[in-house]
């Protein structure tokens, strides 16, 4: 079992940065796993920003492509969204997720593809 929290959220301007932070369990050492981000804004489905998987192959949407940058500690277990140039839309709440790797590509940010979630950090952008 994976446990996976999240950190980093907050207020911030249009145009501000944040990084996000998600501790996984020390459960996910033993094996591999594809991490990802995924957020949900008020009244709008789920949807996946970024993922990272294998030797670090990266996925993005393409809201989040040129602006956000996911990167991963795998001796610490952490997981990172460096997020710049943020604009109104990108508020919402913050997942982090894990599965088991490998992971076919068109995956990666499927919802439904992801086990383990975290509880979710807010990102609000004014």
């Amino acid at each position: 079992h994976v446990q996976l929290v999240e950190s980093g959220g907050g207020s911030v301007q249009a145009g501000g940065s944040l990084t996000l932070s998600c501790a996984a369990s020390d459960s996910t050492y033993d094996r591999e796993y594809c991490m990802a981000w995924f957020r949900q804004a008020p009244g709008k489905e789920r949807e996946g920003v970024a993922a990272i998987c294998g030797s670090g192959y990266t996925n993005y949407a393409y809201s989040a492509a040129g602006r956000f940058t996911i990167s991963r500690d795998n001796a610490n277990n952490a997981l990172y969204l460096q997020m710049n140039s943020l604009r109104s839309e990108d508020t919402a709440m913050y997942y982090c997720a894990a599965e088991p790797d490998p992971m076919p590509p068109a995956a990666r940010l499927m919802v439904l593809a992801y086990k383990y979630w975290g509880q979710g950090t807010q990102v609000t952008v004014s």
